[in-house]
């Protein structure tokens, strides 16, 4: 598990069957680096999050047919930045 920082949706107007019809959120970590993650949960912009990857990734969204590497599992309640 990771913990980011939830930036704006990504929208894709096309994408592989596998997605479904998934959320994705670009998602930003405390050194700035961005990934993009599937989003279960309706996370909103600037939320603390921590992160299920690989396999894992694919139970959290729901459904372990979903083609995903990163989901968000959930949503911190109170995070500091500096504090990782």
């Amino acid at each position: 598990m990771d913990i980011y920082q939830a930036e704006k949706t990504l929208v894709c107007t096309s994408r592989v069957p596998g997605l479904k019809q998934t959320n994705l959120r670009v998602l930003r970590n405390a050194k700035g680096a961005k990934v993009v993650a599937t989003d279960p949960v309706g996370v909103r912009e600037g939320n603390w999050v921590f992160t299920a990857s690989g396999s894992a990734a694919r139970y959290a969204v729901g459904d372990p047919e979903v083609q995903t590497d990163l989901t968000i599992a959930g949503i911190i309640d109170n995070w500091q930045e500096d504090a990782g």
